[in-house]
C-alpha cells in the first residue's frame, strides 16, 4: 500500500500535471449568457477530434417511459410515497413530466414490488426491486435482471443504542454558545422553505453535531430519498477508497478494459480527468451548451433507461477531445468510475454489490443507502440511489475532517483539497464550478457561501453542502417538482447563515 507522504505528493503532482498547458479564458464578468454559451460551443468545436456521434438504440418515448418506471418503483418501494404524489411531482429527470401522459396504464404490483407502465404501442416497461441492488428497469421483453441479487446489510451495532454519528443517539451537550438559538431556528424555517418547496429533509450539522433537522410528512431519520447525481461524489469517494488502499493512483491512466488496445487514443485519459468531468469521451447530455432536442435521446440519459450495460456502453464510447482540455457534465464520466470501482472490488476479491457497504458506510455509520444498478447488476452510481438525509451528513463530515473517522484515514492525504480545486479544463472553459471527485465548487460565488465551500448536487434541488469556514454540512432533499422554490429558499437560508454562524478558528 502507498504511504500517506507518497499518496500526498502523487496527488500534488498531478494536480501540477493538470493545470499545466491548459489555457485560461479572458474575462467573462461583462459577457451576456448566450455569449458565454456561444464561446462555449466555439471553444469546443475549435479542440473538437474527427468524428461523429452515434445515437443510443431504442425508441425516446420508451426510455422516457423506463424511467419514469424506475422512479415510480423507487419513490414507492424504498422511500414509501404514495403512487399518485409520485407519478405528480418526484423523478422529472429521467422520466419526464410532458411524456407520462402517453402511459396508457400503470400497475404498481406490491406483492412483486413491481411497476408496469403501458404505451399505446402496446410496449410495457418494468422496474422492479431486486433486494439491496434497488428498483431495476428491465430491458423489453425481459421479466429479469442478469445477476444474481443479494442482500447487504451494515456491519455496524444498534443505531438505536449507539451515538451520533456512527448511530442515531444524539448526544446531551448544551447548546454552542456562539450561536443564537433563535436566530438559528429562523435558518432552519428559511431552509425548509414555503409548501411549494416540497422539502423533505433538511440536516444541519456543526462541527459535526446535528445542531437542527426536519422533515417532511412521512419521512424520517432513516428513509432512503432520491438524491440523483449527489450519487456522482459516492462513485468518486469510493474510488478516493480504492486509492488509499492501493489499487490505483489518481494520476494513472485509467486501466479500462476495453481501452488496452494498442493505439487507442483514450489509453491517454487519467482517473483524474475522469473524476473531473473531462475525460473527453464523445456523447450527448442535455446540459451540453450546444444541446437541442431534434438531436435524438441522448445517451446521458440512455445510461440510466437503456437497459443495456452501462459501464459496455461508456467504455466503447470514442474520444470528441483531448482528455482535461474541455469539461462537459456527461454521464459517461462518473459511469466508467463506476467501472473502475468494479473492477478494483473484483481485484480485492470482494463482493462487488456488499463493497460501498463494506469499505465506506461501515465505516461512517451509513445504514440507509441503496446504490441501483442497470441489468448486469452494475451500479449506476452517477445518479440512482436513495440515501437518507442523515447518511448524507456523514459523508459531508468525512470530507469535512478532511477524510479522516475515528482517527482512520479513509480518503488519500490531499484527496480533501483535490475535490475542491476548480478542474482546469472547466476554469479553461470560463467556469470555475466543477471540481475533483465529482464535486461542485463555488468558484465563480454564485452561491452565498464562501468561495471554499464544495458540495454534491443533485437534480431536483438535491444537495449536501460542506462549508469548511464555519464548520457546517448543510443537507437539502426533496421532491422534484419544488425544486425552483427550494433552491430559492436554500439560497435565503446560506444567506442567513452566514451570519449567524462565526467562522471557526
Amino acid at each position: 500500500m502507498m504511504g500517506t507522504k507518497r499518496m500526498s505528493r502523487v496527488l500534488f503532482l498531478a494536480l501540477l500535471a493538470s493545470i499545466a498547458g491548459v489555457p485560461r479564458p479572458r474575462a467573462q464578468a461583462q459577457q451576456s449568457p448566450a455569449d458565454r454559451r456561444a464561446a462555449l460551443i466555439a471553444r469546443g468545436k475549435a479542440l473538437e477530434l474527427p468524428g461523429t456521434w452515434t445515437p443510443p438504440p431504442g425508441n425516446a418515448l420508451e426510455h422516457h417511459t423506463a424511467g419514469f418506471a424506475k422512479t415510480l418503483c423507487s419513490a414507492v418501494f424504498i422511500t414509501g410515497l404514495q403512487p399518485a404524489d409520485a407519478a405528480a411531482n418526484v423523478g422529472f429527470f429521467t422520466g419526464p413530466l410532458q411524456y407520462r401522459r402517453y402511459v396508457v396504464d400503470t400497475v404498481v404490483d406490491r406483492a412483486r414490488e413491481e411497476v408496469r407502465l403501458s404505451l399505446p404501442s402496446g410496449v410495457t416497461r418494468v422496474a422492479r426491486r431486486f433486494k439491496s441492488q434497488g428498483c431495476v428497469a428491465l430491458p423489453v421483453g425481459s421479466d429479469s435482471v442478469f445477476f444474481t441479487p443479494s442482500w447487504v446489510m451494515p456491519n455496524l451495532p444498534d443505531a438505536g443504542t449507539t451515538p451520533w454519528p456512527m448511530g442515531d443517539v444524539l448526544p446531551k451537550t448544551p447548546w454552542p454558545a456562539e450561536i443564537d438559538s433563535a436566530a438559528f431556528a429562523a435558518v432552519m424555517d428559511t431552509a425548509f422553505g414555503p409548501p411549494e418547496a416540497m422539502t423533505l429533509a433538511v440536516v444541519i450539522t456543526y462541527k459535526g453535531r446535528i445542531l437542527g433537522e426536519r422533515y417532511g410528512q412521512g419521512i424520517g431519520i432513516h428513509t432512503p430519498l432520491e438524491s440523483w447525481s449527489m450519487g456522482k461524489s459516492i462513485t468518486g469517494t469510493l474510488v478516493a477508497r480504492l486509492i488509499q488502499m492501493g489499487v490505483y493512483r489518481l494520476d494513472q491512466p485509467a486501466p479500462i478494459p476495453e481501452w488496452q488496445q494498442p493505439g487507442d487514443p483514450r489509453q491517454q485519459i487519467r482517473i483524474i480527468d475522469i473524476m473531473r468531468m473531462s475525460s473527453g469521451i464523445r456523447i450527448k447530455a442535455p446540459q451540453d451548451p450546444d444541446w437541442n432536442d431534434s438531436l435524438g435521446y441522448p445517451d446521458h440519459l440512455y445510461l440510466y433507461t437503456g437497459g443495456a450495460n452501462s459501464y459496455r456502453w461508456a467504455a466503447t464510447r470514442p474520444q470528441q477531445w483531448k482528455p482535461n482540455t474541455v469539461g462537459r457534465y456527461r454521464n459517461t464520466d462518473p459511469v466508467l468510475a463506476s467501472y473502475l470501482v468494479r473492477l478494483g472490488a473484483e481485484k480485492l476479491g470482494q463482493d462487488y454489490h456488499a463493497f460501498p457497504q463494506r469499505v465506506l458506510w461501515d465505516k461512517i455509520g451509513v445504514r440507509n443507502a441503496i446504490i441501483e444498478t442497470d441489468p448486469y447488476g452494475n451500479f449506476l452510481g452517477q445518479g440512482y440511489e436513495m440515501v437518507a438525509a442523515r447518511d448524507w451528513a456523514r459523508l459531508g463530515n468525512l470530507y469535512l475532517q478532511d477524510g479522516v473517522w475515528n482517527g482512520e484515514r479513509l480518503l488519500p492525504e490531499g484527496y480533501v483539497s483535490y475535490v475542491k480545486t476548480p478542474a482546469p479544463a472547466w476554469v479553461a472553459d470560463g467556469r470555475p464550478v466543477y471540481g475533483g471527485g465529482f464535486f461542485w465548487v463555488n468558484g465563480d460565488g454564485a452561491t452565498p457561501i464562501p468561495h471554499d465551500a464544495f458540495s454534491m448536487q443533485g437534480a431536483g434541488g438535491q444537495s449536501a453542502t460542506i462549508i469548511p469556514s464555519h464548520g457546517l454540512v448543510v443537507v437539502r432533499l426533496g421532491k422534484y417538482r419544488g425544486a425552483g422554490a427550494g433552491g430559492r429558499a436554500l439560497n435565503r437560508a446560506f444567506e442567513m447563515l452566514m451570519r449567524v454562524v462565526p467562522a471557526v478558528p
